[in-house]
């Protein structure tokens, strides 16, 4: 997968994602915003947003900033809004977004999806403040499984529609020090989606500034 690639991919798909994936997605999206417990005022980033599917469960009073690559998911985003929120067209691999600004980021099936997901793990990390919070929603492969010969095959031909079956957690989150994972919890197809919650320690800066 590849940037290029996936704009293709999701240009063609975002007439039809809503009607794809919003009925098996519903209650896991809505449970992964409800592990942020979020309150007024604070700031939320959704990396990939896609067509929107997760704002219609944001609390009120929540000030959201919603990117993704694609120009054509950001439209369908666009009509969901339930309150004022910042659209963005931006890659989560690279976020045009100064260090420790957000206090909660929500990333729904966005990990599986981008080219790199542990880079994308990485900038959502970085943009989080000290003892900020990050939801995930998404597929991984179990950490015992073994990519075989036949995965492997099937994770290529998956690929071709822009999500990628084989990816591990554990490689999503290796070079980010500290991260604290708070909830790790199966979700949909027994426990091939998972939610998972994580706080960034607030004492971050301060070991930083006397290493």
């Amino acid at each position: 997968m590849n940037n290029a690639s996936n704009l293709k991919i999701y240009r063609r798909f975002a007439p039809i994602y809503d009607h794809l994936m919003r009925s098996w997605t519903a209650v896991p999206r809505r449970k992964a915003i409800e592990l942020l417990e979020l309150k007024p005022g604070e700031q939320l980033l959704i990396p990939g947003v896609g067509t929107g599917l997760d704002l219609p469960y944001l609390p009120d009073g929540v000030c959201v900033i919603a990117m993704d690559l694609s120009p054509a998911m950001l439209k369908q985003a666009r009509n969901k809004c339930q309150e004022p929120v910042g659209f963005s067209i931006m890659d989560g691999q690279a976020l045009a977004l100064p260090d420790g600004c957000f206090d909660a980021v929500l990333l729904n099936l966005i990990l599986s999806v981008v080219p790199d997901g542990p880079t994308a793990m990485q900038e959502a990390w970085r943009i989080l403040k000290p003892g900020g919070r990050a939801a995930i929603f998404d597929k991984f492969l179990p950490e015992g499984n073994r990519r075989l010969g036949l995965r492997r095959l099937a994770g290529w031909l998956i690929r071709q529609i822009g999500t990628d079956p084989n990816r591990r957690f554990r490689e999503m989150i290796q070079n980010i020090p500290g991260a604290l994972v708070l909830v790790d919890a199966p979700s949909l197809l027994n426990g091939l989606y998972r939610l998972i919650l994580m706080t960034k320690p607030i004492d971050t800066v301060e070991r930083g500034a006397h290493e």
